[in-house]
């Protein structure tokens, strides 16, 4: 075998060698969603991008405030509609308006209401000519002082699907001041 052989024989070799580690620990591979919020599966629903919504200007946000809770829930069977029923927690009480079904196949967005800044709701204004989706704004009405940085426990109740428990965090969302 002559040089030209075996430097192309080696080269070969160490070109198969260097492939068999590739992907093996990947910096994606360990990486989360680049959202604000948590996440939970029951059933065939999936919640995503749980989070509460607030702008803190102090050390907290003091009870007697109320705080926009958003998600969104996507309904993964494509033959049985659900219904949320529910949503509870220990920081305070939680008030659902609009639509709580989740169609089969379907999405239910829940946004922040509308208001002075924000004159309709974002995901009723794009999501109003879908047929298998449904929007709602939640708002929670404090009953205890919360704080950026921390999460907090929700129940969301379903018809079919029952509870899920989901550890909750606070973001400061579109409307905070830079």
């Amino acid at each position: 075998m002559n040089r030209f052989n075996r430097v192309v024989t080696a080269l070969a070799v160490a070109a198969a060698l260097a492939g068999c580690g590739t992907g093996q620990i990947s910096q994606s591979a360990d990486q989360a969603p680049a959202v604000n919020g948590t996440s939970a599966t029951v059933g065939d629903l999936a919640l995503r991008d749980v989070r509460i919504q607030a702008v803190q200007d102090g050390d907290a946000l003091e009870a007697g405030q109320t705080v926009d809770l958003l998600f969104v829930a996507t309904n993964q069977s494509t033959d049985t509609g659900e219904e949320l029923t529910g949503i509870s927690s220990s920081i305070g009480k939680v008030s659902v308006v609009g639509g709580r079904s989740v169609p089969a196949g379907g999405v239910l967005v829940v946004s922040a209401p509308a208001g002075p800044d924000l004159p309709t709701a974002p995901a009723s204004k794009a999501l109003s000519e879908v047929s298998n989706a449904s929007t709602a704004a939640a708002t929670v009405t404090l009953d205890k002082a919360i704080s950026n940085g921390l999460t907090y426990d929700f129940t969301f109740d379903f018809k079919n699907a029952g509870p899920v428990r989901i550890a909750v965090p606070i973001s400061a969302g579109v409307l905070s001041h830079h």
